[in-house]
C-alpha cells in the first residue's frame, strides 16, 4: 500500500490561534501582556512553543534559556486545556483526506507536536479516525527533519516508507521527505506559503481540491 502522510500544524489544519493564546497565557504570567499578536506571528505558532517562548521574550528583550524551559511545560498545559477554540481545518483538508481512503491509500500524520497533543486535538475535533497513523515529535526518540518518524508513520498507516508522500509547510517538512527519499508537496496558503516554492518541492498544493491527483501523479494508484 502507498501511504499519504501529513503534517498537522500548518498543513491539514490552521492551530496558530490557540498556540498563540498559549504563549500569551505565559507572557502575561511573567508580566509583559499579551506579546504575541496573530496577524503577524501566525508563522512563528507554527514553528513550536519553544519558538513562540524563545521569539517572545526576545521582543520584550527577556529572553533565557532558562526561563523558555521552565515555561514550556505551562505553555503545553494552557494550550491542552484550549486546544480547539480557534483551530479550524483549511477548506477541502478533510474531503481530500476522505477521498485519498476511499481510494485505498493509507493516510496518516506525522507532526512535530506531542503525540499527545495532537491526539487531544483531532479526538476533540471528531477526526481522529480519519487517520491510521499519528507519529508525534516524542513518538520516537527522533524527530522530523529527521526521516524516521515519517517512515514509522506510513508503516503504522500499512505502508511501505519508500512508497510515501509527504504533505507539509515548511522547509522541516522538505527536508525530512529528502532524507527519506519520497517526494513532497508544500502547501501555499498557510502563512509561509509564499516562501514554499523557494524550497523546490516535487509540487505545490494551493487547493485540497487538487491533492488526489497530485499524490496519483507522484507515487501512483494506492496499491
Amino acid at each position: 500500500m502507498r501511504t499519504v502522510i501529513f503534517d498537522l500544524d500548518g498543513t491539514l489544519a490552521d492551530t496558530s490561534g490557540d498556540l498563540l493564546a498559549a504563549a500569551n497565557h505565559c507572557f502575561r504570567q511573567m508580566g509583559h501582556g499579551d506579546v504575541l499578536k496573530h496577524e503577524h506571528d501566525a508563522g512563528i505558532a507554527l514553528r513550536g512553543g519553544r519558538m513562540m517562548l524563545t521569539h517572545g521574550l526576545k521582543r520584550v528583550g527577556a529572553y533565557a534559556e532558562g526561563t523558555v524551559d521552565d515555561y514550556y511545560p505551562v505553555l503545553l498545559e494552557a494550550y491542552g486545556q484550549s486546544i480547539d477554540t480557534h483551530t479550524y481545518f483549511f477548506p477541502g483538508a478533510l474531503e481530500a483526506v476522505e477521498v485519498l481512503n476511499k481510494s485505498g491509500y493509507g493516510v496518516g500524520i506525522c507532526t512535530n507536536k506531542p503525540e499527545a497533543l495532537a491526539d487531544l486535538l483531532l479526538t476533540r475535533m471528531g477526526v481522529r479516525d480519519r487517520f491510521a497513523s499519528l507519529v508525534g515529535a516524542d513518538t520516537l526518540p527522533v524527530r522530523k527533519p529527521d526521516p524516521e518518524p515519517l517512515r514509522e508513520a506510513a508503516r503504522r498507516a500499512g505502508g511501505h516508507p519508500d512508497h510515501c508522500v509527504l504533505i507539509g509547510d515548511s522547509d522541516t517538512d522538505r527536508n525530512t521527505a529528502r532524507a527519506a527519499g519520497v517526494p513532497s508537496v508544500l502547501v501555499t496558503f498557510g502563512p509561509s506559503g509564499e516562501d514554499m516554492a523557494a524550497l523546490e518541492p516535487e509540487a505545490l498544493l494551493h487547493h485540497f481540491d487538487d491533492l488526489p491527483k497530485l499524490v496519483s501523479d507522484l507515487i501512483g494508484t494506492a496499491t
